[in-house]
């Protein structure tokens, strides 16, 4: 048998010098076995969009798991788009084993111009306040102190906007090599105002893609635009009832629409009180309208313009437990003049738990289409085909995505350590 080679006989003494060196140092990063640290609550963090480390960071007198059923206090943090254009967290904590019987919800506000490093800090702040009563029935409760930086009474807001917030933006894209280039523009434009009665939203947008292909001495071109203004109006009717109205125009060179007007008034039906929709929904939103277009090129029936009327029915069931997450909607639509043009979509997104350190991830989209009405009568080019300029003929679309995660190991995650980044 051939003699190793000297540089890979460096190499594994290197590389079991290190497993060693792991192996005996492995101890120094779990929390002591003795001391206070040892007696603080187990915190499983249930947040997809925290900055974890930050907070690890800032609330470091307690003991934070990977997997919830190690934890004392699981807290779930959900977050909902307030009227200001800003984002509103709603934190539950939930108590396991010695705490089962703890529980409390919190909220927290920040603005449409809170930076990333405010939403951590009004986060963790707020974290710190729904952490205190389990400090206080846990043995770290002789070493718990309450303070409070400044009373001030409580006093009428007053908001020189009016409750209207605004948005511009405004993004380009330029691909440029031999044998091709490409342009993309994109503007939006929004105005939303937002109170506990109702709720409006304007938005006006453009989108402008141009590309040119150079083969065999032949300039291939292709462009794509799309242009809408869309608005909602929305009047609370109680806990569970709401009355809106749809409006909006659009004109789509992808769906072979000059112009398009859509204007709808709608219903819809919380079964839940809508203050608890931060964490599960059941509502029905019913909506009938009519539809006038103007087509680009002859339809495939033989139709430049036409009005129609048509309605459809929504069912949404949205869940944010312990357990994971569940994001199901199912639509049906139809045009009034004929049944047989119709439309289902179903939408199902699920996030489970199965067990320690293991879930089940999956996605799936489901349309069945029966109603394509601004099909153009010549039909599309090869290159509108294979660039997906133009809207074909189709009967169904469907998409699905599963996926598994495990992990494992440690039970703690209380070391934040910054070095090299994410790398």
């Amino acid at each position: 048998m051939n003699e190793m080679h000297p540089f890979c006989k460096r190499a594994l003494w290197a590389l079991l010098c290190l497993l060693f060196s792991l192996l005996c140092g492995a101890d120094a990063v779990a929390p002591a076995r003795g001391g206070w640290r040892s007696q603080a609550p187990r915190v499983f963090l249930d947040c997809h969009d925290c900055d974890q480390d930050f907070i690890r960071g800032e609330i470091g007198y307690v003991n934070y798991v990977r997997d919830r059923s190690d934890a004392d206090v699981h807290i779930l943090v959900t977050d909902q788009e307030n009227g200001g254009g800003g984002t509103t967290f709603t934190i539950g904590f939930m108590g396991q084993g010695r705490y089962k019987d703890l529980n409390n919800t919190l909220t927290c506000h920040t603005g449409s111009d809170a930076t990333a490093l405010e939403i951590r800090q009004v986060l963790a702040r707020t974290l710190q306040l729904g952490l205190t009563p389990y400090i206080a029935h846990s043995p770290l409760s002789a070493m718990l102190r309450v303070s409070l930086d400044e009373e001030q009474a409580p006093s009428q807001v007053r908001d020189r906007w009016n409750y209207w917030v605004f948005s511009v933006s405004l993004s380009g894209d330029l691909d440029w090599e031999k044998s091709w280039r490409s342009r993309y523009l994109e503007i939006n434009l929004s105005a939303n105002r937002v109170t506990p009665a109702d709720k409006l939203r304007l938005g006006l947008s453009g989108k402008f893609q141009w590309e040119e292909f150079a083969y065999e001495g032949e300039t291939i071109t292709s462009d794509f635009s799309s242009k809408s203004f869309d608005g909602l109006y929305v009047k609370g009717l109680g806990e569970h009832w709401s009355a809106g109205l749809y409006a909006g125009t659009s004109s789509s060179s992808f769906y072979n629409t000059d112009f398009q007007l859509n204007l709808a008034p709608a219903l819809e039906y919380n079964l839940l009180p809508y203050a608890k929709a931060t964490r599960r929904q059941m509502r029905w939103l019913y909506r009938i309208g009519v539809e006038a277009s103007d087509y680009r090129e002859e339809t495939i029936y033989e139709k430049i313009r036409e009005n129609l009327l048509y309605h459809s029915l929504t069912a949404v069931l949205e869940l944010k437990e312990p357990w994971g997450t569940m994001e199901a909607s199912l639509l049906g639509s139809h045009y009034l003049k004929d049944i047989s043009l119709n439309r289902l979509t179903l939408k199902v997104i699920l996030d489970i738990r199965i067990g320690r350190g293991l879930s089940l991830n999956i996605d799936g989209r489901y349309n069945r289409i029966r109603d394509q009405l601004s099909l153009p009568r010549a039909g599309a080019s090869l290159e509108d085909i294979l660039l997906k300029r133009r809207e074909i003929a189709t009967a169904y679309t469907y998409n699905l995505a599963v996926g598994l995660t495990y992990a494992f190991g440690s039970t703690f995650s209380n070391i934040v350590n910054p070095r090299f980044g994410s790398e």
